[in-house]
């Protein structure tokens, strides 16, 4: 499917559900006018923009309601801004002026604070992710070649993230089991089958630093947030390649987990 549509943030659907990989639906339009096909990333436009686009004067219409942090009495009152369930503000929020990843850039979905953005690659079609299945015979088993679609999630100390993971393989060692993948999204699985891992072991990340808020030194450990994590949360990790660049450091980062 191509999208050729130049979208503005009134296009979208408007419900700031984060699946795209964005915080918001406005972060995702200011990416869009640099990479109109991300337009892809978002299931609401996927299929029917037609429909999409009368989902979202609906959805503008009749806002979903959330209960919203009450401002600090030293702080000017703040917009509340549509959130789903995951993201919605607490009352035992950290910080009563604090709105996940919308107060402070460098503060998680749950108002924990993070040292650098991890950027894909541009080339590529998603985050660089090293795995490892927890049955490695599993790559050699699947006969896992490059370019093949695969899901699978990463269970216990390599992160514990809830969420499937899905992706394209970029390189397979069958001697070691190791993958290195990009991940992608639901969309291409749904569409074109895959080959299911399981659980697997995040071994570490590869990609770019554009924004950081302090020096990045190779053997230390960060607290960082991939740009299109769907859930917003911090990582940490131990730099252990570094590389600058014109536009910042190429690095990547193992000793994975969350929070």
């Amino acid at each position: 499917m191509t999208f050729t549509t130049m979208y503005r943030v009134e296009d979208l659907p408007g419900l700031n559900c984060g699946i795209c990989g964005m915080r918001s639906c406005a972060d995702m339009a200011d990416r869009l006018q640099v990479e109109p096909d991300l337009i892809k990333r978002c299931i609401y436009l996927s299929e029917n923009p037609l429909e999409a686009r009368q989902a979202a004067t609906e959805n503008r219409n009749h806002p979903l309601t959330v209960t919203a942090v009450p401002p600090s009495p030293m702080m000017s009152a703040q917009p509340v801004m549509v959130s789903c369930a995951g993201c919605a503000p607490s009352t035992t929020a950290v910080s009563s002026s604090f709105i996940p990843g919308m107060s402070n850039p460098w503060r998680d979905s749950l108002g924990r604070e993070f040292d650098f953005y991890l950027e894909h690659f541009p080339e590529e079609p998603g985050p660089r992710e090293i795995i490892l299945p927890h049955n490695p015979l599993l790559t050699r088993e699947m006969d896992v070649q490059v370019g093949d679609i695969l899901i699978g999630r990463p269970l216990g100390m390599s992160c514990g993230c809830p969420i499937t993971h899905c992706g394209v393989a970029m390189d397979v060692d069958k001697r070691t089991g190791v993958i290195v993948w990009c991940v992608t999204g639901p969309l291409n699985p749904r569409q074109h089958g895959f080959k299911d891992l399981g659980y697997y072991i995040a071994e570490g990340y590869e990609g770019l630093i554009h924004d950081a808020r302090c020096e990045i030194k190779i053997g230390m450990r960060y607290f960082f947030q991939p740009r299109m994590c769907m859930l917003q949360w911090r990582h940490s990790g131990l730099v252990n390649y570094l590389n600058r660049t014109p536009t910042g450091y190429q690095v990547r980062v193992e000793g994975l987990w969350i929070g």
